[in-house]
């Protein structure tokens, strides 16, 4: 069994976020990069699987910049057994069409059974990119999962839905993201981090992968134009002069919010 797993660098939520607007990219300098937490929640899923089931390769894949390969070989010191980067100038501030098609091509490259990815990163927040994937691959997909269970030839969840939940079951291979329900990720210890330092790590670059970026006939989108939030302006203060209730709902109905 090959586990592709898909992670991601991302700015800390515990840090500031920031637009860059010369560029209309995110400031990744502005706080600390770290490995996305939902991608290491995907990454702990293949993680349990391979430490049951022996002979499992679990890779991790990322699309970046070169310098986040620092942060990718996190995942190599929890447990994965290879990673694969793809690094390309070309790919700065690329959209999910881009983006999805850049992986699709690089797990295909890389060979798989299943991919594991989470359901959304906390920088772009875009949630499709695993079923754009699935749909590149031509392999079913299932997302959303907030359970997961692993068999030789298939992959069964379940997802919340109104009123009660859902159970998934897709043959292998399959494209599958999971939700932050699934089991925090566990910590690399010192015997992983030195570890990883031997393991292998690949990059690719767009050429690699036969991707021209530049190519129009990809339905791919353009940013424009960017500006910076414009200031809220000062609010309405209303006095009690023993009127207080028919100024608020004066306020409230001239502003439709009744």
């Amino acid at each position: 069994m090959k586990i592709i797993v898909l992670v991601k660098e991302v700015p800390d939520t515990y840090g500031d976020r920031k637009l860059n607007l010369e560029t209309g990219l995110a400031d990744r300098g502005a706080s600390e990069a770290v490995l996305d937490e939902i991608g290491e929640r995907a990454l702990e899923v293949a993680l349990s699987y391979a430490d049951a089931n022996a002979g499992t390769d679990v890779v991790v894949l990322s699309m970046s910049h070169d310098g986040a390969a620092a942060t990718i070989r996190k995942g190599l010191a929890m447990g994965a057994a290879s990673a694969v980067q793809i690094a390309d100038e070309k790919l700065l501030g690329a959209d999910l069409r881009l983006t999805a098609q850049v992986l699709a091509a690089a797990i295909e490259k890389t060979g798989y059974d299943l991919v594991i990815a989470g359901n959304s990163s906390t920088d772009g927040s875009g949630g499709m990119v695993p079923a754009m994937i699935a749909e590149l691959l031509g392999v079913v997909s299932a997302t959303g999962l907030s359970t997961v269970e692993i068999t030789d030839g298939a992959v069964t969840g379940t997802r919340p839905i109104d009123g009660g939940s859902q159970t998934i079951t897709a043959t292998l291979p399959a494209v599958i993201s999971i939700s932050e329900a699934l089991p925090d990720a566990r910590f690399p210890n010192f015997k992983g981090i030195m570890a990883a330092k031997k393991k292998p790590f690949e990059t690719l670059s767009l050429a690699d992968l036969a991707i021209d970026a530049d190519d129009l006939s990809q339905a791919h989108s353009i940013m424009l134009t960017v500006a910076e939030r414009p200031p809220r302006e000062a609010g309405v203060k209303i006095v009690d002069e023993g009127d207080a209730g028919e100024k608020l709902a004066e306020f409230l109905i001239q502003n439709r919010l009744v």
